[in-house]
């Protein structure tokens, strides 16, 4: 039996689908960047390949004897200062580490696209895999490149026979999300009772670890060239920072603002971002596109066919909030 190989191992989905498979008994390996925070996997088991989505002959080494890949690693900035580079990695990086996988005779490879690439229904109710959507739909550089990533991937399965297949995790939350992502920065804001207001919006709670569950499962269960949504419940912005501020023992926000009113500061934030920190503001001109829609989706098919079975989306909050706790990140 070879080696699994997991890219994107340091960071906060990566670490959890690793963690997975070690606990199924596989033997790991661990695919990142040689500067990469290396805290959610230390002391794990498993072999380090050091290696970059944008180096191909690094891939061809990490992939090597492998009989199973999962593609997890991805560049996830809502805003980027120079957004040449998360195409770079989301796209170009998804086709080279795909295609030196298939030519090195991996069994099958699992890999992490995103709900960010799938429609929306105009009368409201949860998008699914079959939801029509094309590249126009597609707010923002992270969105485009993810939507672009899947579609190149998928013609790589229709014309090179690569054993692919796709899921689709909504918005993971809970423990070791050091980074932390988008959404751990909300979460921790508003269990430090930074959110005093919301806007009309809602989104698709799902744990982390039930998405990790979920990518064994596509492996064992999934078909070559589908895609299978990893979601958990769909919750109202109001809701999710209630239950956040329930567990971290603070009164939740009870103000709820115009989202047009936001814009011209998310431009002011932006701009403070592009020409003096650097940094990814707190909230962006196309985040405050996307919060437009509800973005809530149906799971249906992977719990039908791969027997997902994810936890509720208030329990992933507050063993999100836990953890945050007891890294010390609320003091």
């Amino acid at each position: 039996m070879g080696d699994v190989l997991v890219t994107g191992a340091t960071g906060f989905v990566g670490a959890a689908v690793a963690r997975r498979l070690i606990a199924a008994g596989k033997s790991v390996r661990f695919l990142h960047r040689a500067a990469s925070d290396t805290r959610n996997i230390d002391g794990l088991p498993g072999a380090r390949a050091i290696g970059d989505l944008g180096d191909a002959a690094s891939l061809k080494r990490a992939v090597a004897g492998c009989e199973a890949v999962y593609h997890v690693a991805a560049d996830y900035r809502l805003w980027v200062p120079r957004p040449d580079e998360i195409y770079r990695i989301n796209v170009e990086g998804s086709v080279a580490l795909v295609r030196a996988a298939a030519e090195a005779g991996v069994r099958r490879i699992v890999y992490c696209s995103s709900v960010a690439v799938l429609g929306s229904n105009k009368d409201g109710t949860p998008s699914d895999e079959d939801t029509p959507v094309s590249i126009a739909d597609m707010i923002g550089h992270y969105k485009r490149s993810k939507f672009l990533a899947e579609e190149a991937v998928r013609r790589l399965v229709a014309l090179e026979r690569a054993p692919v297949v796709i899921v689709n995790p909504s918005t993971p939350v809970g423990p070791r999300d050091i980074k932390p992502t988008p959404t751990g920065r909300l979460i921790r804001d508003a269990a430090l009772g930074k959110m005093p207001a919301y806007v009309d919006t809602g989104l698709n709670i799902v744990h982390v670890d039930d998405v990790a569950e979920g990518h064994l499962l596509a492996h064992d269960r999934g078909r070559i060239g589908e895609r299978y949504v990893l979601g958990g419940d769909d919750m109202s912005l109001r809701d999710i920072l209630a239950a956040v501020s329930a567990a971290a023992g603070r009164k939740p926000p009870s103000v709820r603002l115009p989202r047009r009113a936001l814009y011209p500061l998310a431009y002011a934030v932006e701009a403070w971002a592009r020409l003096a920190s650097g940094k990814e503001p707190l909230f962006t001109v196309d985040g405050l596109r996307m919060a437009a829609k509800r973005m809530y989706f149906s799971s249906a098919k992977a719990r039908r066919e791969l027997g997902y079975a994810p936890r509720p989306g208030r329990a992933a909050l507050e063993d999100a909030v836990a953890w945050m706790r007891g890294a010390g990140l609320l003091r």
